[in-house]
């Protein structure tokens, strides 16, 4: 019975500290959110309909919502707009008066006009929310039927229905999304994992645009470059994470040497001065997942 307990617990502790690291790169076009209009469960769903001109910040959407006690699909067209979202209903004209909308929305200037563009086109209901960032896990509008207005929420923290996700798998059957708290830029590529006396490291290497508006500062650029190293506690409760650049427009970092060493274990990158800090150099060590900086 012992010796049976022994090879029971061993099978154990080699199955927990075996779990690979994955990262699977996934791009979400559709959300469904969980809400209430005055009190009453909704289920919301929203899809990513096309850009109205040049930022992935301000785009059509294309959905329904019901009420959980009925599940009747009510359709729903509208704009995501910096996080306000504007939905409409137009009844029987529904498919007509969304391709009418979206035919006269084309600009950030116009994108500002959505409800006033959408009222002239007679909406049987619409349900408008906008981001109050005092509020945790809520954000809050209202639902306009006829004359009557009553509160409307969503059961989130982001609304964002268009989003890259980086789902990293982790030990313990954990999973977070990059998404969630580095950026909403994806781009991340799993290079190494490794363990010390203070936790768990996982080194990235990333790629991605400068900004997500291709008509501001940055918008046509290649993009942000360099690595990230995200820390974990020894049972892999995230703590924090530092970004070291090897190429930004943002932060005009474009001068940058690359050497590796003859093993390819560690590849040292020098940094040329910047808008923002002196110039200096870094050693990416790929087998113990760490970073060191130096002048």
């Amino acid at each position: 019975m012992k010796k049976t307990f022994i090879v029971l617990f061993l099978f154990f502790f080699i199955g927990c500290f075996s779990q690979k690291i994955e990262l699977k790169s996934v791009t979400d076009s559709s959300q469904i959110f969980k809400g209430q209009i005055a009190g009453i469960p909704i289920t919301m769903q929203l899809n990513y309909a096309g850009i109205a001109d040049c930022s992935l910040y301000q785009y059509f959407v294309d959905g329904w919502y019901y009420y959980d006690k009925y599940q009747k699909k009510i359709p729903l067209t509208g704009v995501y707009d910096y996080g306000k979202l504007s939905l409409y209903n137009f009844g029987t004209q529904q498919k007509l008066n969304s391709q009418k909308l979206k035919e006269q929305i084309t600009s950030p200037q116009k994108m500002e006009k959505t409800d006033e563009l959408a009222q002239a086109l007679n909406p049987k209901e619409y349900i408008l929310f906008d981001r109050d960032y005092t509020k945790k896990s809520i954000i809050s509008g209202s639902f306009h039927l006829g004359k009557k207005v009553q509160p409307a929420e969503l059961l989130t923290e982001n609304n964002m229905i268009y989003r890259y996700n980086n789902y990293l798998s982790l030990p313990n059957n954990k999973k977070i999304n990059t998404f969630d708290f580095i950026n909403q830029a994806g781009g991340n590529e799993l290079i190494s994992y490794a363990s010390g006396e203070n936790g768990n490291r996982v080194l990235l290497y990333f790629e991605h645009t400068s900004n997500f508006n291709a008509c501001g500062r940055c918008g046509a650029s290649e993009g942000e470059k360099g690595y990230r190293i995200l820390y974990f506690t020894k049972d892999w409760n995230f703590k924090n994470y530092e970004e070291f650049l090897t190429e930004s427009c943002l932060e005009s970092i474009y001068d940058t040497s690359k050497i590796k060493s003859k093993d390819r274990k560690t590849i040292q990158y020098k940094v040329g001065k910047s808008t923002s800090s002196p110039p200096y150099t870094f050693t990416v060590d790929i087998k113990n997942s760490s970073i060191v900086r130096s002048k």
